[in-house]
């Protein structure tokens, strides 16, 4: 656990406080959190597993769609989210590659280590494996991986996870000696079409991907052995069995129920069914548990105002906190040309760092959800109107600053009277950049569970659903243009009153 030391007798007494508000709260009314990975299975599990809990008559919220393995790990390890659906070879070949875990028991052994206990497995193993298409098949003749290092030249194409897990392409290469160089890193579910479309010649699969038939892709045979079993379970918390002992008793009723041609028409309900997942999951519950789940599948419109809501708090509070700091911080660097040097590089690097790994970066400090987005959100906004509000003071002409200084008006009446008023179209045009950057770049967001209008065009990718997409992508760019429009109504209302009609006399000439 890690250790707070308070500075002060007001400090401690606080910290002492919250800790006894905290113990004073009956933690089995604390809702459980699911959570689940970036693909279609993963959804549906987490769905189930979030149903159970609430049939149990405990409130449970679902973090869908979080991202890779190693953010729900970690989010795990962190309390983020207390449950999440995993595979045995991941956890043994990805979380634990640097120990030789051979067994069921020894891999229970490891993550008892870090407070996590594991469900007995669900009934079936959902392997990595390679596939062509038929034809692709039918014309190299491909029936296992080792008759791909006959063909160089094709084209491969792996999910981004895939390139680099222990058990991935780099440890597969060398285990069947294959001399490729064509691959691709790309979006798991957009390799389907790759593949379809003729771009790819070789993808990774997982063996109950509804795909598989529907695109009618080979598999091919790993017949050297690489991959290990892949059986599906939950990972979970071990206070969440202190806490719920019946609700990890309930979930134990799900082992060995689930095989692996009804993990794959699950998938296909959803996948090229287009079913939600809310009622496959319920569907499923119904059959084997003779649990019936009110299906509480929000509507469009619900969805709609919903990732609004969540879209416009990650940008307004993000952008808000950016306009305190960066307007000052733009001040000083023009009355600090030393200082200001060093705060612009600094701004400057920030904006240069990909945003997607910016919110990874501070998920160890900050969890999942809206606190490390606004917090990336908020870094990327300072470069626009930091430089502009630097720049605006900049471009005041030398003679009307030394005739201000010549009456003698002190430095803060020069700054708000005079200086701040003539830089206002150079600084609302920074603000107005960044607001419109930051609405486009909160869509990202919802890979760490943010939510906001990224969280359909994630589902509408995974899905391959246009409508999905666009059902996030069209609010995006109306919001973008939205918040343009207003900036720029704004600029017009606060700009100075001669700056105003300089500006207009201007345009008309």
């Amino acid at each position: 656990m890690t250790s707070f030391r308070a500075g002060t007798g007001k400090a401690r007494l606080a910290l002492a406080l919250v800790v006894c508000l905290g113990c004073s709260c009956d933690q089995s009314t604390q809702p459980v959190t699911v959570g689940s990975k970036l693909f279609t299975e993963s959804v549906i599990l987490g769905e189930v597993a979030a149903q159970l809990i609430r049939d149990t008559g405990v409130a449970a919220g679902y973090r869908r769609e979080l991202g890779g393995t190693r953010i729900l790990w970690n989010a795990l390890l962190s309390g983020d989210i207390d449950i999440y659906p995993e595979y045995t070879g991941t956890l043994s070949n990805e979380i634990f590659a640097d120990r030789d875990i051979t067994s069921m028991a020894e891999l229970a052994e490891e993550l008892g280590r870090y407070n996590v206990a594991m469900s007995a497995p669900l009934g079936f193993n959902n392997t990595y494996i390679l596939g062509v298409a038929a034809e692709t098949a039918e014309t190299f003749r491909l029936r296992t991986i080792s008759d791909l290092r006959d063909y160089p030249d094709l084209r491969l194409g792996f999910s981004n996870e895939f390139l680099d897990r222990g058990d991935g392409w780099r440890a597969l290469r060398q285990h069947y000696d294959l001399p490729h160089e064509q691959i691709r890193g790309l979006d798991h579910d957009l390799s389907y079409r790759g593949l379809a479309g003729g771009d790819l010649d070789v993808i990774d699969l997982y063996s109950t991907d509804a795909e598989i038939a529907y695109y009618n892709i080979t598999p091919l045979d790993d017949d050297l052995a690489f991959f290990p079993e892949y059986q599906a379970m939950y990972v979970y918390r071990k206070e969440l069995a202190e806490k719920h002992p019946g609700l990890i008793e309930t979930l134990a009723g799900l082992a060995g129920t689930i095989d692996e041609a009804r993990m794959s028409r699950m998938n296909s309900r959803v996948k090229i069914g287009k079913e939600a997942e809310s009622a496959v999951a319920s569907d499923l519950l119904s059959e084997l548990l003779s649990i019936d789940v009110v299906d509480t599948t929000l509507t469009a419109v619900d969805r709609f105002w919903r990732n609004t809501r969540e879209h416009l708090i990650l940008v307004s509070i993000s952008l808000g906190a950016a306009l305190i700091i960066a307007v000052p911080l733009g001040i000083i660097a023009f009355d600090y040309p030393r200082a200001g040097q060093i705060i612009l590089g600094v701004v400057g690097i920030l904006q240069t760092v990909p945003s997607l790994a910016l919110f990874v970066f501070l998920i160890p400090v900050l969890g999942i959800g809206a606190a490390p987005a606004v917090v990336a959100l908020f870094l990327y906004s300072l470069l626009p109107v930091v430089r502009n509000t630097y720049s605006g003071l900049h471009d005041i002409p030398a003679a009307m600053r030394e005739s201000a200084e010549a009456l003698g008006l002190p430095r803060q009446t020069r700054l708000l009277k005079i200086e701040m008023p003539l830089a206002t179209r150079s600084v609302l045009a920074g603000v107005k950049t960044a607001a419109v950057i930051n609405v486009g770049t909160a869509t990202i967001a919802a890979l760490i569970g943010a939510g906001g209008y990224g969280q359909p065009i994630l589902t509408g990718i995974r899905l391959d659903d246009t409508g999905l997409i666009l059902q996030g992508a069209i609010p995006a760019a109306a919001l973008a243009l939205l918040v343009q429009g207003l900036f720029e109504i704004l600029e017009r209302t606060m700009l100075p009153r001669g700056l105003r009609y300089d500006t207009e006399r201007r345009i008309g000439n």
